[in-house]
């Protein structure tokens, strides 16, 4: 079972939105889709769900070509889409029946998925009395309610607390866990390298950058050294040639051509009888990488 997209293209007029995307989900997990606003995530997003159609390329799931009729999907757009003024139970109800849900199936899923997403008590309320946050959860119960195997989450972290957010993340976490293929679009780096071991990252409707996380960071030298210690050592640091990036009660980050230069900090430290609670050499962060690729 598989989502496979071949040199896929999209054209609206004469703009290219999508160029010769390809890209494979071959077993259950997180699938990270990146790229700056306007790169083409959504639209590509709309394509693989069936939701518009291509102009070149295939879209096949389980080896079929993608059709809305059959692929059991679950979508939690970034544009949010409760209704207001409508009971939240009957929206919830509505959109488990449009996915072929019969009644009383829907209610059983809906009062599993509000107790875990801690929303028992809005179900009967409407959804302009609900916080943003709360909003966010109705919505992206609609998008899992009915045990899609394939689900696409745009931006699900938006507008949720800490609490909530982790919230979200052990939803995830249990989702991968039954099996399901979820496809993740965020722009917050560290969450997408949390969750996710492939990556697409697109800039003006193409890939410039795709495959295995760990791996593409294996190409890159590491650029940054955290070290925490019990006195201050920025005159050590200085004397080496090095930028501090932050500095916090004795805790530093700081810029590094190479792992040398870390290491002859370290034994100068040693030398002078500071105590070392920390001391890290880092490969370049996701949000490093995304922004060489696309920042320009």
């Amino acid at each position: 079972m598989s989502l496979v997209l071949k040199n896929v293209s999209k054209n609206f007029g004469t703009k290219k939105a999508v160029n010769n995307i390809s890209l494979t989900l071959d077993k259950p997990g997180v699938y990270g889709l990146l790229g700056t606003n306007g790169a083409g995530k959504t639209t590509t997003i709309r394509m693989l769900l069936g939701i518009i159609k291509k102009d070149e390329g295939e879209i096949t799931w389980k080896g079929k070509e993608v059709d809305r009729k059959y692929v059991n999907f679950g979508y939690l757009p970034e544009e949010r889409g409760v209704y207001p003024k409508t009971i939240i139970m009957n929206q919830l109800l509505y959109f488990a029946e449009l996915k072929g849900m019969k009644k009383d199936q829907a209610e059983k899923s809906i009062e599993y998925w509000a107790k875990i997403l801690k929303v028992e008590e809005y179900l009967n309320m409407t959804a302009e009395k609900l916080s943003k946050g709360n909003q966010q959860k109705i919505q992206f119960m609609t998008a899992i309610i009915h045990n899609p195997e394939l689900v696409v989450l745009d931006e699900p972290f938006s507008g949720l607390d800490p609490i909530n957010t982790e919230l979200i993340k052990n939803v995830i976490i249990d989702l991968v866990k039954r099996g399901k293929y979820v496809i993740m679009s965020a722009h917050q780096m560290s969450t997408i390298e949390e969750f996710c071991s492939n990556i697409l990252i697109m800039n003006k409707g193409k890939a410039v950058l795709q495959g295995n996380l760990k791996e593409i960071k294996d190409t890159y030298k590491a650029n940054r050294l955290e070290i925490d210690v019990n006195k201050d050592i920025t005159k050590i640091i200085e004397d080496l040639g090095l930028e501090i990036e932050i500095e916090k009660n004795n805790q530093y980050k700081i810029k590094i051509d190479n792992e040398e230069v870390a290491h002859k900090l370290l034994d100068k430290v040693i030398k002078e009888k500071i105590q070392v609670n920390k001391f890290e050499i880092q490969k370049p962060t996701l949000n490093d990488i995304f922004i060489e690729k696309v920042g320009a």
